[in-house]
């Protein structure tokens, strides 16, 4: 597929995410959108004649402008991450309002198998910061990603921990790559590069607008797994992040603090609110998420099946047990073809006699 016609499709005005993705599907790539006729265009389902005016308007301003993009890319060493790249975080694909190309520089695997969005408020106190210390120290053992905005406060200490524990990690950016926001944290950036990166939604020339950043977090919520609070205020992009990933049903956790702390006053409101689960140490985390280190695993590999389920219960035990990571029930309804209403009856059974348990999103674990 064409580079320049992937850019360039993210410069047609009234043209966003969406409506994009719905034309790509009906003519396979961006370079045969761009040359389809305006009768077939509007054969496009989801696609009103508004939205094919829009795209027809003007498409050399878009070609030229991507051609001069393609150009600053190229003298910046920055690469186009369109969604149908495997490069593309898979995460943030599944999100309805993913944005359709991002902009990356960098090392990182987009993909890891743990990926932890880490964000707070830009007055770190000593608290703050040592809580991210501490949870990334923790990290460490569990070969996880680590997302955040590189924006002052915690997201630099995020950022900065991950470095020093070793551990790979991805800043968001809220403009273009022609600049840094805030300025002090270009080093910082620059030192991601090597075992992680920084990538941006928007194109050269997209100075750090106030409005950019909340459509940023969007980004850090929708690429992992979990999003955790460490320190914020009531008001402030930290909650906003919060919001969208339980949007997209993702777990949020947030650790507490005193009731008359102004930067753990949002944490406390989270947690009060049932919009975030209590953190109060790594073994929080890993419990909710199912996580295992190597040794638990291998623990789990000498188990004998036991003796005291039913066979059906057997076959849904060794099932989990395989798997590895927890198994949605779904999955596990069709890989040992039980209907989820037997299923679910049977799981519930087990988890009450302790040989499994539950995590968020209906998944499943052997104890």
């Amino acid at each position: 597929m064409s580079l320049l016609h992937q850019v360039a499709l993210t410069f047609i005005k009234g043209i966003g995410p969406s409506s994009a993705r719905a034309m790509l599907a009906y003519t396979g790539d961006a370079e045969t959108l761009f040359k389809t006729s305006p009768a077939k265009l509007k054969n496009i389902p989801g696609i009103n004649d508004k939205r094919v005016e829009f795209f027809l308007a003007d498409l050399e301003s878009p070609l030229m402008r991507a051609e001069q993009e393609l150009e600053f890319m190229e003298r910046n060493k920055v690469e186009a991450v369109f969604y149908t790249d495997s490069r593309y975080p898979k995460r943030l694909k599944s999100c309805e309002d993913a944005p359709l190309l991002l902009y990356s520089k960098g090392n990182g695997d987009l993909n890891m198998p743990k990926v932890i969005s880490i964000v707070g408020t830009r007055n770190a106190t000593d608290y703050g910061k040592r809580l991210c210390h501490d949870l990334i120290e923790e990290l460490q053992q569990y070969n996880v990603l680590i997302v955040s905005g590189l924006a002052y406060g915690i997201d630099t200490a995020a950022h900065k921990e991950s470095l020093k524990f070793n551990i790979p990690t991805v800043g968001v950016l809220g403009h273009g790559f022609d600049s840094m926001y805030p300025a002090q944290n270009r080093t910082l950036a620059n030192k991601m590069l090597a075992d992680g990166g920084v990538l941006t939604e928007y194109p050269s020339g997209v100075a750090a607008h106030p409005a950019n950043f909340p459509a940023r977090n969007r980004i850090v919520a929708g690429m992992a797994d979990a999003t955790i609070v460490v320190e914020a205020s009531i008001k402030g992009g930290a909650l906003i992040t919060a919001e969208i990933a339980n949007s997209y049903n993702r777990d949020v956790f947030a650790f507490p603090g005193r009731i008359n702390d102004e930067f753990s006053e949002g944490c406390n409101f989270l947690i009060r609110n049932n919009k975030a689960a209590l953190l109060s140490c790594m073994a929080d985390l890993a419990y909710i998420m199912g996580w295992e280190k190597k040794d638990d695993a291998k623990q789990v590999e000498q188990l004998m099946l036991p003796i005291d389920l039913s066979s059906a219960e057997q076959l849904i035990f060794e099932a989990i047990r395989q798997n590895k990571v927890p198994l949605a029930i779904d999955d596990l309804s069709l890989r040992i073809n039980m209907p989820t209403s037997q299923l679910a009856m049977n799981l519930l059974n087990m988890e009450m006699q302790g040989f499994i348990r539950s995590l968020p999103g209906k998944t499943y674990m052997v104890n």
